[in-house]
Formats: C-alpha cells, sequence, structure tokens
C-alpha cells in the first residue's frame, strides 16, 4: 500500500488500542501501541511518529501531560486526543495547547479514518510552509475580534451581543475537495467544543465542526447555502456559517484564542 504514515495509539485499555489499529491498518498506515504515556515518550523517541492518538484520561502520565511532552520536543507532531463528553472542557483546552484536534467517545471507525486523513493533510501543509506563513494563509483582510479553537473554528462578538461564528481556513486546507455542509436547525442550540456542523467532502465523508461558543442558533447564512465557494473564498468575511445567541461568552473565551496569538 502508498500510505505508510507512522501512528502511535496510546490508551491504558487494550481493547481501545486494538480497536484503533484494525481500524487504521488497512488503510496501510503503520500502527504501534502504547498503555501509558511514558511508554509512548519512550517509543516516540525511538521511531518519531506522524501522528499520536492518545487519550485524555489515563493514569499516570495523562494525555494533557504527555502532549506537552511531545509538543516541547517536536513542535510539528500532529496529537489528537480522545475524549469522553466530561472531558469536552479539557478537550478544547488541549487543542488551545497545540493538538490537532480530538475524537469524542463513542466514534465510529470511518470518522477517525476521516480525522487522520485531515490530519495527515494538517502535517504536509506544516512540512510545506514556515509557520509564519500558515498565519497569512487568508485571502482578505481578518476582521477584529476573532477567537477561535486553533484550526478548527472562530467566533466574533457583534455589537447586539450575538456571535458570528465560522470556520478557519486551516480547517478547510485540510479537507480535501470540500464539497457542502450540514447546518444545524434555527433555534437549535450548540456547546462550546461540540458539534455545530459538519464539512462534507466530495466522497461523501462528513467532518465535524467544533462550535466555538454555547447558545442558540439564531440564523445561518443563507448566502453560503446558495454558494459554497464563499466560505474558501471569504473564510472571515462573507463566508461566515452561523450567528449564535450565546450563553456564556465571556466564561468560554477562556479556552479560545485571539485569531492573531495562534
Amino acid at each position: 500500500m502508498e500510505n505508510k504514515a507512522k501512528i502511535l495509539v496510546v490508551d491504558d485499555e487494550v481493547p481501545v488500542c486494538r480497536s484503533i489499529s484494525s481500524a487504521l491498518e488497512p488503510e496501510g498506515y503503520l500502527v504501534d501501541q502504547a498503555l501509558s504515556g511514558e511508554e509512548a515518550l519512550q517509543k516516540e523517541g525511538e521511531n518519531r511518529y506522524d501522528v499520536i492518538i492518545a487519550d485524555l484520561m489515563m493514569p499516570g502520565m495523562s494525555g494533557m501531560d504527555l502532549l506537552r511532552a511531545v509538543k516541547e520536543k517536536r513542535s510539528d507532531i500532529v496529537v489528537i486526543m480522545i475524549t469522553g463528553y466530561p472531558s469536552m472542557k479539557t478537550a478544547v483546552q488541549a487543542v488551545k495547547l497545540g493538538a490537532f484536534d480530538y475524537l469524542p467517545k463513542p466514534f465510529a471507525p470511518s470518522e477517525l479514518r476521516n480525522l487522520i486523513s485531515r490530519a495527515l493533510e494538517r502535517k504536509r501543509i506544516y512540512e510545506e510552509k514556515a509557520p509564519v506563513e500558515e498565519k497569512a494563509m487568508a485571502k482578505t483582510p481578518l476582521p477584529e475580534g476573532l477567537y477561535c479553537i486553533p484550526g478548527h473554528s472562530w467566533a466574533k462578538l457583534e455589537d447586539d451581543g450575538n456571535v458570528r461564528v465560522g470556520i478557519h481556513e486551516l480547517y478547510l486546507r485540510t479537507v480535501k475537495n470540500f464539497s457542502s455542509i450540514k447546518f444545524p436547525d434555527e433555534n437549535e442550540k450548540v456547546s462550546q467544543g461540540e458539534t455545530c456542523l459538519w464539512v462534507v467532502d466530495t466522497a461523501g465523508n462528513l467532518h465535524r465542526l467544533w462550535s466555538p461558543v454555547s447558545g442558540r442558533v439564531i440564523s445561518i447564512n443563507e448566502e453560503v447555502e446558495e454558494d459554497y465557494s464563499r466560505v474558501m473564498e471569504d473564510p472571515y468575511g462573507s463566508g461566515w456559517l452561523l450567528l449564535i445567541k450565546p450563553l456564556r461568552f465571556e466564561e468560554e473565551l477562556e479556552n479560545l484564542l485571539p485569531f492573531d496569538k495562534e
């Protein structure tokens, strides 16, 4: 098989490691396993993996501790966190600290494979572009006051107290052959760090977009529904996606990063 990316799965439960490995190995990935953060650090030093998939909650060295440790040694490594919904806030904070993304339990094998595909595309982009160039990828000037889940979604507080939400351009670049968006219904409630909509590629694969804020969906961008190219051409302006009435914006702002400080 052509795809020989090296992936390390880290979880203290053997069945979880085996399940993830069985979902990825048929795709041609070289998958290794570690049952603790300490073992993962040792193996990473010996093998230099392309992607690490780690459970957030582990005895001893937690997934968050492992994230900090590997990022100190290799800023280019892609780390995906596996989390239960009780740890969702911690998962958002992990992305703030440099994790590529997180996957809430339970998840389907196809969702894991789609996320790995995005992760490897993110690694390719990082290797081809200097970090400084990544920050200048926007095709239009950035509006002031953008806060984001890094590489994922952004939020902007409007004068009327509502929050405009959109998609990070780097996220769009990791979805190969972007096709459409599955929007939530108006008045639907969303929570920070949980799915607010799905991005669909031309193969029909679904990719979650995390909501940067909690609240109620007031409206969706009808112009984008009619013409998805607006999202690609102007993701921080006319390509916005949702307008949300927030529940606790000031509190949740602590989990986001100002766009210019990613």
